[in-house]
């Protein structure tokens, strides 16, 4: 290999884990505007949050019961839990300082200014009036670690392994919060198309920067179909899996010129790509969403043992 496989593995990880923080943090946000749009809710809302995230057993391992605030603070603060948002920036850090040298100046010091940041604010159990600046904080640090590497970054392995980790990330985020919605967090059949019902999918959009976008797209007509189609199957939305997978399949293919070699995860990222491409929402909808969903999860975790394994990443 051109590269090591543990500096190919750090910058990975680096970008997938701050991903993930962002991504925790979007669910938490989710969850929030989820419960001030449902009458009558309980704590017991939060299991949905906690199941999206793929924690609920490591939360039931350390509490008897669901409660919105121990929910959210196990996943924002909590360093027992290793995609709570401070493990991940933590995890983040720690693979950048791994790779120190292959990263600009200007990459390093926008993931060290975000770990400062962040680790003072979650210092403490949180206030609810301080959930929305923690937020918008770890958004916005997340977004300046790209914006730092989109814009100083070689576009060479380096630059590629980094966009394969925070696309299959991605990815995985998108299909989880959009199953938690589905197939979760509908109260009942009753509440299909009702302003409630309209509430919830508005929450998903904004918990996902998707909500301006869609409307310049449908109008501004909450449908699940759309709603759908648009986070699953619309290639111009950066959140969607479509433009996912469109991103994992290019970076892929640059690696695999620069190596002169293909692997199994190339083939892996193209069918998911085709799978994509070549099914309408309605297709996916007979079928039943959240099968689709959790079919695409299985898959998308195969790939990424696929890229560990093919080139690796712990030799």
């Amino acid at each position: 290999m051109v590269m090591l496989g543990r500096t190919a593995n750090g910058l990975y990880w680096m970008f997938r884990y701050i991903e993930r923080a962002e991504n925790i943090a979007r669910l938490v946000d989710a969850g929030l505007r989820m419960s001030l749009t449902r009458s009558g809710a309980s704590d017991d809302d939060w299991a949905a949050v906690l199941l999206s995230a793929d924690v609920r057993e490591g939360f039931d391992a350390s509490h008897s019961r669901v409660t919105a605030a121990d929910a959210i603070d196990f996943l924002l603060r909590d360093t027992a839990n290793p995609s709570s948002v401070m493990s991940c920036i933590d995890s983040g850090r720690n693979n950048a300082r791994m790779v120190r040298t292959a990263l600009t100046r200007e990459t390093w010091e926008a993931t060290n200014e975000c770990w400062i940041e962040l680790k003072q604010m979650l210092a403490r159990k949180l206030k609810s009036a301080d959930l929305p600046e923690v937020i918008d904080t770890v958004k916005r640090r997340a977004g300046l670690i790209r914006g730092a590497f989109h814009g100083s970054m070689l576009r060479n392995e380096i630059y590629n392994f980094a966009r394969i980790g925070t696309f299959i990330e991605r990815a995985d985020n998108t299909s989880r919060i959009l199953d938690v919605k589905y197939y979760v967090l509908l109260p009942a059949i009753t509440h299909v198309g009702s302003s409630l019902d309209n509430m919830q999918w508005e929450s998903i959009l904004r918990s996902v920067s998707a909500h301006r976008s869609y409307r310049w797209v449908y109008d501004g007509e909450y449908r699940p179909a759309n709603i759908a189609d648009f986070l699953i199957l619309n290639g111009q939305m950066p959140r969607s899996l479509a433009y996912s997978y469109e991103k994992i399949v290019s970076n892929l293919g640059y690696i695999a010129k620069d190596y002169g070699e293909r692997l199994a995860a190339h083939d892996t990222a193209e069918k998911v790509r085709e799978t994509l491409q070549s099914t309408t929402i309605g297709e996916i909808m007979d079928q039943g969403l959240h099968e689709f969903l959790d079919r695409f999860i299985a898959r998308n975790n195969r790939l990424g043992q696929e890229i560990t394994e093919g080139y690796r990443f712990y030799s």
